[in-house]
């Protein structure tokens, strides 16, 4: 896709390193300052490790830590957020250096083997997100003070013995230490190790921060010289990193621009537009005109989606309808709705998708109005991978409905709209880390966005099971009541009509299986999508308990009594009020 990308984030960064009384220096440093749409979708890091003076590998375990979290980190993919691209690489990295500690002499030694500490900033869009483990520090400097954010992982048993609490590679799962906030123009920050930190103050980072202006260079070189001066033997390393410029909200949002592409006009049948030529007209609507169309270089048949003309002066729907081709590129499943391959530059803003020859899931119920369970599992299971392909990437669907379903003529289901997608690692730059907004139709949406809650991969779950009891029983579990949620209160006071009340010859177990996935409580449904499909599929001895029926089902002469003398007595109670008011 030819969009430009003006990357507006801007840092003055600068590191050095002293050896201590030992000949090998075992603290190791990097950064990495990427350009153009690399900066903008995985940010700036900077990082730094320290070995332990008790082994002789230790300087091995330290630059192997920041130079695989360097090149590993801008290698994962840029709709992780930077959490999970990080903590990822990290976990990879501990289990390297503790497998190469149990394959060396120093597997009877925890202490000799393959171990340092790990500290880590990344800016990425207008965030700062930080990494940690061991006794590293990481300080925001203020005119008189050093504001320290990491945690010392180091266990004192006396006042001069003490060991490592938590480290890379000490053992085969480790945990991180992770922190994120909203970045401000001007901040200073100072990495620094132990051989650094203990022997420097406030005063002394100001002084020589005013006095070195701009050369951070040599502003780190005068600090860890001021270190040794003052009797630290140790290895000293210092970073220091300025925030000199953020890119705004709105260039953040996303990895790409869509500068310098026009919106086209309304285009009609055999028109030819942008190397393709139109078929006919397979959807319009308010927000976007939909065309089958064929490539004139490869005569392959391709869906191209075009904005509405009306809509070409709001931005966050131009962002939303460029993301879907985003979204398409970076997922690999048959059950994925997969862009088109074609790479040519573009002067106008349109989407390309493969075109799918069959029905829309909505046209297949009207066709199978009471389906079998197996065939609804089939379909169930397909929409299942296909949200797993998602969920892996860290996106939510947001708005999964039949009429955003497709089933090909060999029976392949897949998702076929992406536009309302949510991508953890393009909220970081937002600084939105959970989808709140509601993207979807009202009828399929879990209860937790209409309360303000948020969503996750269960909320996605909840869609599902709303699709699969639409299937079956051609009705919604909750009708129209979700969409009158507003409190966390009214989340409880949802009540979904029972499956077999509509489908009595169905098994109770599929009921429970259901009534799971659709509970308003989102802890309470099972924990992902492929759980359900499993479920639906083989129901666990939890589903398959004998579940008392319904008195209405056990009694109906009783229950239609009840009720009757309920709405009886509410009558009078009205009429009470109503002569009292009088």
């Amino acid at each position: 896709m030819a969009l430009s990308v003006r990357p507006a984030l801007r840092v003055t960064l600068g590191q050095h390193s002293l050896a201590g009384h030992k000949a090998v220096n075992q603290d190791f440093h990097g950064a990495m300052l990427p350009e153009g749409a690399q900066r903008m979708s995985k940010g700036i890091a900077v990082a730094l490790a320290d070995g332990i003076g008790s082994s002789r590998v230790s300087q091995v375990a330290s630059a192997a830590a920041v130079r695989s979290f360097l090149d590993d980190y801008y290698a994962t993919s840029d709709a992780w957020s930077v959490r999970r691209s990080a903590q990822r690489v990290l976990e990879a990295t501990n289990a390297w250096l503790h497998a190469q500690t149990q394959r060396s002499d120093a597997r009877f030694d925890k202490d000799s083997g393959y171990v340092c500490t790990f500290s880590a900033l990344i800016v990425k869009g207008r965030d700062v997100h930080l990494l940690h483990v061991g006794d590293a520090r990481i300080y925001r400097l203020h005119p008189h003070a050093l504001e320290q954010l990491t945690e010392d992982h180091r266990v004192h048993l006396s006042s001069v013995e003490s060991y490592l609490g938590r480290a890379l590679g000490a053992g085969p799962h480790v945990e991180i230490d992770y922190r994120a906030w909203e970045a401000e123009v001007g901040e200073v920050y100072l990495l620094a190790t132990d051989g650094a930190y203990a022997h420097l103050d406030a005063a002394t980072v100001q002084g020589v921060m005013a006095a070195c202006g701009d050369d951070f260079d040599e502003a780190a070189r005068q600090l860890a010289r001021a270190a040794q001066t003052r009797g630290s033997d140790d290895d000293i390393t210092v970073q220091l990193l300025r925030i000199d410029e953020l890119p705004s909200a709105d260039t953040a949002r996303l990895p790409f621009q869509r500068e310098g592409l026009a919106v086209p006009a309304p285009l009609a049948p055999r028109a030819r537009f942008e190397g393709f030529t139109l078929v006919r007209e397979l959807h319009v609507s308010s927000r976007s005109h939909v065309h089958l169309a064929v490539d004139d270089a490869s005569g392959q048949q391709v869906v191209l989606k075009l904005p509405s003309i009306d809509l070409r002066d709001d931005p966050d729907y131009l962002d939303r309808f460029v993301l879907e081709e985003w979204v398409a590129r970076r997922i690999d499943s048959v059950h994925v709705l997969k862009a088109s391959r074609i790479e040519r530059p573009r002067n106008h803003l349109y989407v390309a998708m493969e075109y799918v020859e069959g029905q829309t899931l909505a046209q297949w119920m009207v066709d199978h109005p009471r389906p079998s369970l197996d065939s609804v599992r089939a379909i169930v299971e397909q929409l299942a991978r296909g949200l797993q392909a998602l969920h892996s990437r860290e996106m939510l669907h947001q708005d999964l409905r039949p009429e955003n379903v497709m089933i090909d003529r060999s029976g392949t289901v897949k998702i076929i709209d992406l536009a309302t997608v949510y991508v953890a690692g393009l909220a970081d730059s937002a600084g939105e880390r959970q989808a709140h907004a509601i993207e979807g139709t009202l009828q399929y949406t879990a209860p937790e966005y209409f309360a303000g809650q948020g969503g996750s991969a269960r909320s996605d779950l909840f869609s599902l099971a709303v699709v699969a009891y639409q299937m079956l029983t051609g009705q919604l579990p909750y009708g129209l009541q979700v969409a009158r949620v507003h409190t966390p209160a009214d989340v409880n006071r949802l009540r979904d009509v029972p499956l077999r009340h509509f489908r009595p010859d169905l098994p109770a177990w599929a009921e429970a299986v259901l009534q799971k996935a659709l509970h308003p409580q989102p802890a309470r449904r099972q924990e992902a999508v492929s759980e359900f499909a499993h479920d639906l599929r083989t129901p666990g001895p939890q589903f398959l308990r004998p579940r008392p029926p319904a008195l209405i089902e056990r009694r109906p002469v009783l229950f239609w009594q009840c009720t009757t003398v309920l709405l009886a007595a509410a009558v009078v109670v009205l009429l009470g009020l109503r002569a009292w008011g009088h």
